[in-house]
């Protein structure tokens, strides 16, 4: 995409969340990649205009950071990164990577929040 910004863009903010298959570098990075991908494409978005994405990560997955992840990507080393641990609820999904992205949209563009794997019940609204 080589869309310019204009001064018509708007911050914007997106959801998401995916599960991951385990507590591994391997298994958080397949689900850091696929969420941050379907972020990207179902929202149409231009790399730039992502600002920044806060990670949230329940406390069963310590095995790496997700933003460490998220920062290696597909040319997003200039996106600011911050992850958390989510509050421990004991009926949680396990395994589970929530995200919200500050991000830069043209005006009318309907947001999609990606809402993958087993965290897909999270929001069956929204996926």
């Amino acid at each position: 995409m080589d869309e310019k910004m204009n001064d018509n863009y708007k911050i914007s903010f997106i959801r998401g969340a995916t599960t991951a298959k385990g507590n591994s570098v391997k298994e958080i990075e397949d689900a850091v990649v696929e969420l941050i991908d379907e972020l990207i494409s179902r929202n149409n978005l231009i790399k730039t205009n992502l600002l920044s994405i806060t990670f949230t990560a329940t406390k069963d997955l310590d095995a790496c950071f997700p933003a460490s992840i998220a920062r290696k990507f597909n040319g997003l080393d200039a996106v600011a990164f911050l992850d958390c641990q989510q509050m421990h609820v004991s009926d949680d999904i396990d395994f589970c990577i929530r995200l919200m992205a500050q991000v830069l949209l043209p005006p009318n563009n309907p947001i999609q929040h990606p809402y993958l794997r087993g965290a897909s019940k999270l929001r069956a609204d929204r996926c």
